[in-house]
């Protein structure tokens, strides 16, 4: 309702009752709804607020190194520094799906990385769904999709930019997480975590090698090719998209053909006519190139770099994933389509995937430390230089940018490598100095979603469900054999682990083969989350789970069904396995966590609160991840939409 007691509903029904006045004046009704309309915002809408959302900023981490942060620190000092409750669990599409909806997990539906159907039990996404088409036509070996197919989303709820939309807001928001494919927006949207890469993956790398001991296989996040030279040459082939429109859904795939010199470490590759030399340790630019879909018809656009490791006498070359190009992308990734194109005009070629740090190549022993944080830091110039792009042309409204880079540099640097993990903080320093300085009258918020901790021992959930006799085995033999469930018993289970932090019942009416009746649920939740909470380990006698959140008690919302009956809230040091998150078991309920996967965050909320820094102090004690979410629509004067549980912190 408007301050002159019109809304524009109403004024809009007067106008078209009084049939006389549109021919005598349409002026008069532009002038009518602008009244309406603009008692929409109790506050102009002329103002700047700039959130830089730092995934995983931690605030012990900065108190620790102030010296070695001024501009967070001046920020800090002229304006404030909180401690903020994040979510449970305190993963990244958890909390970030909470920053975009101001709801809890059980208002926008995201619980963990990793659902399941459980019609079929089998794991997915929580971020983006394919779906097929539902029509389609054969023709010769290709099958054309005719109608239905798409994206499916699990989020829940309006987005506080499409709330700004439509009191008239401008937004900008650059690698907003869980947001492919993007949301409908009239602001100018960049997806980022959940985009995925050519292959339909958050990231698969390439690794020739020409190692004689070398196996093909696949490896978490990429994929390891033998490869012989002959005389010098090589030609390597690169994967790309899976051909749907094919019946056998084979990969597109380009050539890159590479010849070495022979007395030097140096090599001209060529590829879909483009040719370029790499020295023996240097990274290639971005590699443009068609990956063919249907001969002489169709093709698909694709980029990619190449890293030389070594070339002579060894030889060995990675390639990054295949990267949707932001200047022809076949998959949407920003609203309105053409803005990632002005991206890329305005700043050069850039990672499209949402998780474009690669970890996966360091742990896999693919790159080293030293060639995983260069890649990482090459990831880190490139988003920056897309704030600064679009610091320059902010005029009002909401900026927003994502960066991962602290959060997957502290996932393989964390309590080992702190003056490493350093320089990729003093990075963002850098970058929060700049916006200081160009935008003084801006609000300015830098928070995270989490912070961090240390993951040295994992637990096979599963295992332990097995072991304490509420999930069963068709044989014991097969204890620590398959994924995704292989050897369940469902007819004698009662309850299941899925994902890092995911405790399910198997509840007859929900899961396929579902045995728990709906009258016993809350008892057997009560026993288990007891259990897991008097759980220690025998190596030291440590307490394994700080806290088991009965998920009944602390989510509200219309998506309250989807989520498992415990969220597991691991005490420092541990974490779900890695088998835990694809439903498999292991021989061993804890062992130790060896691999370059050093510190993690997927524990218990309390433990890794997130953080925030603004050049304005609140008003509020205990801020929570969701009331910046109403804090930006309430600066702009915009009622917050049912189901938000934040308040105004200003």
């Amino acid at each position: 309702m408007s301050s002159n007691g019109y809304n524009r509903a109403t004024v809009t029904a007067i106008f078209s009752r009084n049939a006389p006045l549109r021919g005598k004046s349409g002026a008069l009704l532009a002038l009518l709804l602008a009244l309406a309309g603009c008692s929409r915002h109790t506050k102009p809408i002329d103002k700047r607020i700039i959130v830089l959302g730092i995934d995983a900023m931690d605030a012990g981490f900065l108190e620790r190194h102030w010296e070695a942060l001024p501009n967070l620190d001046r920020l800090r000092r002229t304006g404030e520094f909180r401690r903020m409750a994040t979510t449970v669990p305190p993963q990244s599409p958890v909390a970030w799906s909470t920053f975009i909806t101001g709801m809890d997990p059980g208002g926008h539906g995201i619980f963990d990385f990793v659902h399941r159907d459980p019609a079929t039990m089998l794991p997915l996404s929580s971020m983006a769904e394919l779906i097929p088409p539902t029509s389609t036509l054969r023709l010769g070996p290709y099958v054309l999709p005719l109608s239905g197919g798409g994206v499916k989303r699990a989020l829940r709820g309006k987005a506080f930019w499409q709330l700004l939309d439509e009191a008239g807001v401008p937004v900008t928001l650059l690698r907003m997480p869980n947001n492919f494919p993007p949301l409908q927006s009239k602001g100018q949207t960049l997806s980022g975590m959940g985009a995925p890469d050519m292959r339909g993956t958050f990231g698969t790398f390439t690794d020739f090698d020409d190692d004689p001991r070398a196996v093909a296989r696949d490896v978490p996040g990429g994929r390891v090719v033998p490869v012989t030279l002959d005389r010098n040459r090589v030609a390597l082939v690169i994967d790309g998209p899976e051909n749907t429109l094919r019946l056998d859904h084979a990969r597109s795939t380009v050539t890159m053909n590479v010849q070495r010199d022979p007395d030097r470490a140096v090599a001209q590759f060529e590829v879909d006519g483009q040719k370029f030399l790499l020295k023996q340790g240097e990274w290639s630019g971005w590699i443009r190139v068609r990956f063919p879909v249907v001969p002489w018809l169709k093709s698909a656009a694709g980029m990619f770099r190449v890293y030389a490791r070594k070339l002579n006498p060894e030889f060995r070359i990675y390639v990054s994933p295949v990267n949707l190009d932001p200047a022809a992308p076949e998959l949407p990734i920003s609203t309105p389509p053409a803005y990632s194109r002005e991206l890329a005009e305005a700043i050069g070629p850039f990672y499209t995937q949402g998780i474009a740090e690669d970890t996966a190549a360091l742990r896999a022993g693919v790159l080293t430390r030293d060639e995983y944080l260069a890649q990482s830091r090459s990831v880190g110039d490139e988003q920056f230089r897309m704030l600064e792009y679009a610091l320059s042309r902010f005029q009002r409204g909401v900026l927003f940018l994502h960066f991962l880079g602290i959060d997957q540099d502290s996932h393989v640097l964390w309590g080992t490598h702190e003056a490493e993990l350093l320089k990729t903080y003093q990075r963002v320093d850098t970058e929060v100095g700049k916006v200081m300085r160009s935008a003084p009258d801006a609000t300015l918020l830098v928070m995270s979603d989490h912070g961090f901790a240390t993951f040295h021992r994992a637990v096979n959930l599963n295992t332990w469900l097995y072991r304490e006799g509420f999930l069963a085995l068709d044989s014991p033999s097969n204890l620590g054999q398959g994924e995704m469930f292989a050897h369940v018993d469902w007819s004698r289970t009662r309850a299941y682990g899925l994902g890092l932090n995911g405790l399910y019942l198997n509840l007859a009416g929900r899961e396929r083969n579902g045995i728990v009746q709906p009258g016993k649920r809350d008892k057997l939740v009560d026993e288990i989350a007891k259990r897991l909470e008097a759980l220690r380990d025998p190596a030291g006698g440590k307490r394994v789970v700080a806290r088991a959140y009965r998920t009944r008690d602390i989510y509200h919302g219309a998506a309250l069904d989807a989520a498992p009956e415990i969220v597991v809230g691991w005490a420092d040091g541990y974490r779900s396995s890695w088998k835990t998150a694809l439903g498999a078991l292991s021989p061993h309920t804890i062992e130790d966590n060896n691999d370059e996967w050093r510190g993690d965050h997927c524990i218990a909320a309390e433990l890794v609160p997130a953080t925030l820094l603004s050049n304005r102090k609140s008003k509020i004690a205990d801020i929570w991840l969701g009331d910046l979410t109403v804090t930006l629509l309430h600066e702009f004067g915009v009622s917050p939409s049912a189901g938000m549980r934040g308040r105004a912190i200003f």
